[in-house]
């Protein structure tokens, strides 16, 4: 991916653990490194379709004068996210906050701060078999749509389905859907819980009945294994109610451990079913 970058923006700003730093201030050296697509820029000459680096330079400024954090840590978390939100074509951001002045007493030429933050792509998964399905699916949507650090770009179409894991109860209806974020996999996972729960999620059941129940199928091609969140959705390619709807989204999208695409695992299902 191609890049902006801009070295040693000095900005004076009021961020430090002590009573004197926030209170008289002090220098600061921002580095940024802009993750973006400058092919259609340079081929037209037209800024408009580029990020402006001057802009960037003076919304840097702008926030950490009007901002104050004790650690430079939460200022250049904070600063990276205000800038994936609000800066059209940034894919990513690698930001550096350097403190030269730092008051430790002892020489030392600077301390620094260096993150990398940006857009994931996200696959999840939702249903329902209580009450108003639809309407709870709806409103799913609508509540990721509306969380910070969440663009919805895709949702399927709701399909019927018949119950999974032999638990007797009423059909679900079930899509998925295609987000970008910057929110790490569990603060998505954690989002996804708070969604559920407003919409009376009860996990009294495994694979009973619920409100709503939302999945997170695929994160970028992370591979993982903790105990709360396993991706790929361990499960994924044995769900139709799953596989149907992402053919919608993306039938080309590939396992990032079988290398089977949504197609392939779907034909796989579809043959099984077959059999029985």
């Amino acid at each position: 991916m191609d890049r902006i970058e801009i070295k040693h923006l000095e900005v004076f700003g009021n961020h430090g653990v002590f009573p004197e730093e926030t209170r008289l201030g002090q220098k600061f050296l921002i580095n940024a490194c802009l993750y973006t697509n400058t092919r259609e820029a340079g081929l037209t000459d037209d800024l408009t379709r580029s990020i402006h680096y001057g802009e960037i330079c003076h919304e840097i400024t702008r926030f950490l004068r009007e901002n104050t954090y004790r650690l430079i840590e939460s200022a250049v978390e904070h600063l990276a996210e205000h800038l994936l939100l609000h800066t059209p074509r940034l894919n990513a951001i690698e930001l550096e906050i350097l403190k030269p002045w730092a008051p430790i007493g002892l020489p030392l030429e600077s301390v620094s701060v260096k993150i990398k933050r940006g857009w994931h792509q996200a696959y999840l998964a939702l249903g329902s078999n209580l009450g108003d399905k639809q309407a709870y699916l709806e409103g799913a949507v609508e509540k990721l749509a509306k969380t910070s650090g969440i663009r919805v770009k895709q949702v399927s179409g709701f399909i019927e389905t018949e119950p999974y894991g032999g638990v007797e109860q009423d059909t679900f209806l079930n899509g998925c859907m295609e987000v970008e974020t910057i929110l790490s996999p569990q603060e998505l996972l954690k989002e996804m819980n708070r969604i559920e729960a407003e919409a009376g999620r009860e996990r009294k059941l495994h694979w009973g009945p619920r409100t709503l129940d939302l999945d997170m199928i695929f994160y970028d091609n992370l591979v993982t294994e903790e105990p709360k969140l396993l991706l790929p959705h361990p499960d994924m390619q044995n769900r139709d109610f799953v596989l149907k709807p992402l053919m919608e989204l993306c039938p080309y999208k590939r396992h990032p451990v079988t290398g089977k695409t949504i197609l392939e695992m779907q034909r796989d299902v579809t043959k099984e079913d077959s059999k029985k």
